[in-house]
């Protein structure tokens, strides 16, 4: 995904991943009582997201579909992230959230998993 989503964007994202479509009066509403966006905010935040190709509009009523995925938009800025403060390293930034504290017991068993997981399908 080469799409850049800044805050704003991904809460109107946030909307339709976990609503599905809806017209952009629906996400006002949402966003109104989240935020205290008005109108016209979440409509020229909506049209910016159709403008990158994150979302598409359809009639009637100004629909809205999610044209990429939640898992997507997270692979991305986990990449820029890795990139630009861990030098392309995940070791680093997972030792980053363990000096923190960051991560519960809990948290830390989910990761091993994963990474046996990913062993097991040849992923690593």
């Amino acid at each position: 995904m080469s799409v850049k989503l800044f805050d704003s964007e991904l809460k109107v994202m946030e909307v339709l991943w976990a609503q599905g479509d809806r017209t952009a009066r629906e996400i006002a509403s949402l966003l109104r009582e989240e935020t205290g966006w008005n109108v016209n905010t979440t409509y020229t935040v909506i049209k910016k997201c159709v403008a990158k190709g994150a979302v598409r509009r359809s009639e009637p009523g100004f629909l809205c579909h999610a044209l990429v995925t939640k898992s997507e938009v997270q692979a991305a800025e986990a990449e820029e992230l890795l990139g630009k403060l861990f030098d392309g390293s995940p070791d680093l930034l997972f030792a980053a959230l363990l000096d923190n504290r960051r991560l519960s017991p809990e948290q830390i068993r989910r990761l091993r998993e994963r990474v046996a997981q990913a062993e097991r399908e040849g992923q690593l």
